[in-house]
């Protein structure tokens, strides 16, 4: 299984050679924390990491 990475500019975790979410490789394999974010219009911890999709996110890079 492919190690998991997290976009540096949207902190999204994924799989992918490239971020789905920005499509950015500015990548980071050592982070802090995950947060799941089911519905990014009413999560206040996705507002506090400034996240407007759903998706399992880093938080901290």
């Amino acid at each position: 299984m492919a190690k998991e990475k997290a976009c540096k500019h949207c902190k999204l975790i994924y799989h992918e050679p490239t971020c789905p979410s920005c499509g950015k490789k500015d990548i980071s394999e050592n982070f802090k924390g995950k947060v799941e974010i089911t519905n990014a219009e009413k999560s206040e911890i996705g507002k506090e990491l400034k996240v407007n999709k759903e998706g399992l996110y880093a938080i901290k890079l």
